[in-house]
């Protein structure tokens, strides 16, 4: 049995216009292959569709089951090609960001809010954790995109594991001290102002944003003196409001206004705290692409 769309919306159209030559003039075709096709279609079913007489032209009970069944078919095919479309275009399916957790008090939450409104059909869910963790969830396939801080990624190894990497927001890095500190009433300071103060840092076996830091400093003329490691920078703000240290933190740290902290920004040569994203490039999903519109709709 060979039957396409094409003879059910021909079937279709005489049977509600219960004439071929208004269903003809209605499908912008001639009479003579209106009727070849409904025979045709009339022949693979092996049914008679109409019952023709010189003054009526009726559906058989074999064409109005058809006709309630083809409108259904042909709607739903309509719906589905609809949200292929829409796929395609990136405005359905699923967005796993993996994220770390500072990046949320910078710029990140207006571009998810700006992304559910252009995609409100678009399911997304966070997934906090370290640059570590993200890069293997990536190479993985359990999320999509990843955010994390400097340093950038080594191409060959991006390339090597499928993923691509492309700088998103340009930051600096502020020192969080104390608002009893001497330095605390300074609008800014010197990163060398800091180098005999204990260091209250990011886990350095977590991320290499923290190590990063420290490299700054051994570059600016000093080595730190690490106090206290943490996992969270909320944990390491908690240190710094209770007066246990300073530690150098990305400036949209600043946006939170920790209790008993003050954050002093860095006039020479501040380290930089620049936010990548970072996705694969095995596969051209639609709703990363269209994330990544959102972060540079120039591209």
């Amino acid at each position: 049995m060979s039957i396409d769309l094409k003879q059910l919306k021909y079937f279709l159209a005489v049977a509600e216009e219960k004439s071929f030559s208004r269903a003809a003039e209605r499908l912008h075709i001639s009479q003579p292959p209106l009727s070849q096709q409904i025979m045709k279609l009339e022949s693979e079913l092996g049914v008679r569709l109409f019952a023709r007489t010189t003054r009526t032209f009726e559906l058989t009970v074999a064409g109005k089951a058809l006709m309630g069944e083809a409108s259904d078919l042909l709607a739903k095919m309509r719906m589905t090609i609809d949200t292929i479309r829409q796929i395609d275009r990136g405005e359905v399916g699923r967005l796993r960001v993996g994220i770390v957790g500072s990046a949320m008090w910078g710029p990140i939450p207006s571009l998810l809010e700006e992304f559910q409104t252009k995609f409100p059909r678009v399911t997304w869910t966070l997934h906090e954790s370290g640059p570590n963790v993200q890069y293997e969830a990536l190479r993985a396939k359990q999320i999509d995109v990843g955010f994390w801080r400097e340093p950038k990624l080594d191409e060959d190894e991006l390339k090597h594991d499928n993923l691509r990497q492309e700088l998103c927001f340009r930051e600096n890095v502020c020192v969080a001290v104390n608002e009893h500190h001497p330095l605390a009433t300074q609008p800014w300071i010197e990163l060398t102002d800091i180098a005999d103060q204990p260091m209250l840092t990011l886990a350095l076996d977590k991320s290499a944003f923290p190590r990063y830091l420290i490299q700054c400093c051994i570059k600016a003329g000093f080595q730190p003196t690490i106090f206290q490691e943490a996992s969270e920078p909320q944990t390491l703000l908690a240190m710094v409001g209770a007066g246990l240290g300073v530690a150098l933190m990305p400036e949209t740290t600043s946006r939170i206004g920790w209790p008993g902290v003050i954050f002093l920004p860095i006039k020479t040569n501040p380290p930089s705290a620049n936010l990548y994203i970072t996705y694969t490039t095995l596969d051209d999903a639609p709703v990363v692409r269209a994330f990544l519109n959102i972060l540079n709709p120039t591209a």
